[in-house]
């Protein structure tokens, strides 16, 4: 059976820098919203979890990237800067009346973090979950990187696609046994759109499995940074499988360095989807440190 929701979540569309966004709406109408940014792969729909354990007289809204869920693909490919570009135009539209509380997992948390040492006036308070950045690359990788992407052009990545959202739902549970099957069933659902001849496909362009042509400058990202004057909460799963692929650079204490005043809490028995496994525990925390309506 599926994850049956507590708070009713409302659906509108929003042309953002030329593409057509979906937004998903909780609680009360406002111009000041907790902006929820989902994950790469992930869509504004699974924070339903997080939005039903928070105060019901909290505005929320959540964005599809581009790409993802129900907003436009972008025909022109994927590039990391646009989401910076995007959210700077989001503020704009969804939060008027002055610097925004975001809460942003994994992709979302980086966009988040790095977009409040562009703009630190634009960023009220941030709740990063789990967006520890990438991992370092160095210059040697280019050849490498750029002749992975040039066979990638080539091979026009698809996405398998699934007899059911069932099926889907059960192949989440084997890779996260701390998800529950009611909202495994509800993240398939969401995840997924129907096939006219049967079967279900993911909902993600594709295109996005194509890998960068260009490096992950961490240097870049941590002078970003380090410009951050918002509050910041780094949550951590304690049995993050990401965390650990960072070796010294995925420890609280390599954060603290950086990002000036940065809170750090784990979650000890919750992994990378946090937000699908502990929304409760995440919902306090984001209640306690974003400080309320």
């Amino acid at each position: 059976m599926s994850y049956q929701p507590r708070r009713h979540a409302r659906h509108t569309m929003l042309r953002i820098r030329g593409l057509e966004h979906r937004v998903t709406r909780w609680g009360p109408e406002s111009s000041a919203p907790v902006l929820l940014l989902h994950g790469w792969g992930d869509c504004a729909d699974s924070f339903q979890f997080v939005a039903d354990e928070i105060a019901p007289d909290w505005p929320l809204a959540a964005i599809d990237w581009r790409g993802f869920g129900h907003s436009d693909r972008d025909p022109g490919g994927y590039w990391f800067p646009d989401y910076y570009a995007d959210l700077d135009e989001m503020l704009d539209r969804l939060c008027p009346a002055g610097p925004a509380r975001l809460v942003g997992h994994s992709m979302g948390g980086n966009i988040a973090t790095v977009y409040a040492g562009i703009r630190p006036e634009r960023v009220q308070r941030i709740v990063n979950l789990e967006g520890f950045g990438l991992p370092r690359s160095e210059p040697s990788q280019a050849p490498a990187r750029l002749a992975r992407w040039l066979d990638q052009l080539r091979e026009q990545p698809e996405w398998g696609d699934y007899a059911t959202a069932g099926a889907l739902a059960e192949r989440l549970m084997r890779r996260n046994p701390r998800l529950s099957a009611d909202r495994a069933a509800f993240i398939a659902e969401r995840w997924t759109r129907p096939l006219p001849a049967g079967g279900v496909r993911l909902r993600a362009d594709p295109a996005h499995r194509l890998v960068s042509p260009y490096l992950y400058r961490r240097e870049e990202m941590e002078a970003c940074w380090r410009r951050v004057v918002a509050p910041v909460l780094l949550v951590v799963g304690g049995l993050s499988e990401l965390a650990a692929r960072f070796g010294t650079e995925g420890i609280a204490e390599a954060f603290r360095a950086i990002i000036p005043g940065l809170r750090v809490e784990v979650l000890a028995g919750a992994g990378h989807m946090l937000h699908h496994e502990e929304p409760a525990a995440v919902a306090r925390l984001i209640e306690d440190f974003l400080g309320g309506t």
